[in-house]
């Protein structure tokens, strides 16, 4: 059955659908980025509350500034923005057509159309999931004023090449016209995701106009979050399973069956009741982000790079790999957690406990390539920021000193068993580089100052890297995973 809203009542049984009228949504919401995790998470959220009568004025459009948006924008529109939403769970899961989205906008270089949507006051919430590489940042965390796209959009305001310089002409044009400023609402794995937005989009619009960058700044809201939520890739596989339950979807979503969203209460221009779909709304996201930013992000890139090294293809399976699994239990009890407080709901032990579960679920097929995907962004927001915790308080690091080998190792761009891992990063070439040259020269790695600052001037984790890298290179990953667990 090809989905569309025709179809929708034709559905085979089992199969859960809206039951709310689409016909009577109105837009509230403009969505940057719609790839698989805001469909199922973010826009399963506003689904949620639609089926209970709620936030029918609170729908999505849809919008992406790469090309590559331009074949989901393709697919989505044929089928009438719907999404058909697999849970994956070893006791059962459900499958759910969900329908917050009404439109997605044209995919323009000038991003005339974004602008102009997010110009509307009908629209009070812009989101973004542009992945965490996607914020333009700098070693030292700000915004980098040397990149081209951002030294366009500075150039160029009014025909901006990014979504943050479409975001502040759409200000700018709101300012104009006398109309209050949008909420901006980061959905993406940063800590302080909110601050990191704002300054993204306050810096840029400085840089063109200070007048303008300080009225944002004053009345546009960039409320801190923290999103969970594993969601796989769509490939093959995934088109196979929704077609299995009589679905010809262009672009399902499989899920896990977690969701967890943490938003700071602070929305200029109102929102969707989202506390009433589950989400929870605290002035403290910092603690629950960093729990699982550390715990959850971390532990993928502490499995990630053994996985690919040793040619094991999801992360249900590294977990099921015993050398894996010991150290990536080992990092997380003895390097991570020590770095990670409470909060309310759980402890970070039982977190851990948690993560192993959800990671260990078979049907879920994430893959190590997925994970490892853009480690220069990861490793820089994910283990890092440990590592320096660690190092301050003098704690043990030989296991995050090995999870940065590991990805030194893998980013000479092949498996132990000679095959090609192919490019994997926005890096790739400049990274793959190093890592050839690092097999002899270790330290090389380390200096890379776009990704680790000033850690190449710490005498012990500089040492102990060395002798981790040299280890791989010399006996092989397992050698090196058994020494550190054993």
């Amino acid at each position: 059955m090809k989905l569309c809203n025709a179809t929708l009542h034709d559905m085979p049984d089992g199969v859960l659908i809206p039951t709310y009228d689409r016909t009577r949504l109105t837009p509230g919401i403009v969505h940057i980025g719609l790839g698989n995790f805001h469909r199922a998470h973010q826009a399963w959220y506003l689904h949620r509350l639609m089926q209970d009568g709620k936030a029918h004025d609170w729908a999505i459009i849809g919008a992406g500034v790469r090309l590559g948006d331009i074949k989901m924008r393709d697919h989505l529109r044929a089928q009438d923005c719907l999404t058909t939403l697999i849970e994956l769970d070893p006791s059962g899961g459900q499958v759910e057509i969900i329908g917050p989205m009404i439109d997605f906008l044209p995919v323009e270089d000038d991003n005339a159309s974004l602008i102009a949507a997010m110009s509307d006051p009908a629209i009070r919430i812009v989101a973004l999931t542009v992945t965490e590489g996607g914020y333009y940042r700098d070693a030292s965390g700000n915004l980098d004023i040397a990149h081209p796209d951002i030294q366009h959009d500075a150039k160029s305001p009014n025909s901006p090449r990014t979504a943050f310089g479409a975001m502040v002409a759409a200000l700018k044009a709101r300012r104009a016209a006398g109309i209050g400023a949008f909420t901006g609402q980061c959905c993406d794995n940063l800590q302080h995701n909110g601050d990191v937005l704002r300054d993204t989009v306050v810096e840029l619009a400085r840089l063109s106009d200070a007048d303008l960058a300080d009225w944002i700044d004053v009345n546009a809201s960039f409320p801190n979050a923290m999103v969970d939520c594993i969601v796989p890739a769509t490939g093959k596989t995934e088109l196979a399973t929704a077609r299995d339950f009589g679905i010809e979807d262009a672009a399902p979503v499989t899920h896990e069956n977690f969701r967890q969203w943490v938003i700071e209460d602070d929305f200029c221009a109102g929102r969707p009741p989202w506390e009433d779909a589950g989400a929870t709304l605290t002035s403290d996201v910092h603690l629950y982000e960093t729990m699982k930013i550390r715990i959850l992000n971390g532990g993928h890139q502490v499995l990630a790079n053994a996985g690919e090294l040793l040619g094991v293809p999801t992360i249900a399976a590294c977990m099921a790999d015993p050398d894996i699994a010991a150290f990536f239990q080992k990092v997380q009890h003895d390097e991570i957690t020590p770095y990670v407080s409470p909060v309310p709901e759980i402890t970070p032990t039982d977190y851990v406990t948690l993560v192993s579960r959800r990671f260990a679920n078979p049907k879920i097929h994430d893959t190590t390539r997925r994970v490892a995907f853009d480690g220069s962004s990861r490793h820089s927001g994910f283990i890092l920021p440990i590592l320096r915790d660690a190092l301050a308080a003098d704690g043990a690091i030989n296991g995050l000193a090995l999870t940065e080998a590991l990805w030194a190792r893998m980013c000479a761009g092949t498996r132990e068993d000679g095959s090609t891992i192919e490019a994997n990063d926005p890096h790739w070439d400049a990274l793959n580089t190093c890592a050839l040259a690092a097999r002899e020269t270790p330290k090389l790695w380390l200096e890379q100052k776009s990704i680790y600052g000033d850690l190449a001037t710490y005498d012990a984790f500089a040492a102990v890297f060395e002798t981790m890298l040299r280890q791989i290179w010399d006996q092989g990953t397992r050698a090196a995973l058994q020494s550190y667990t054993g």
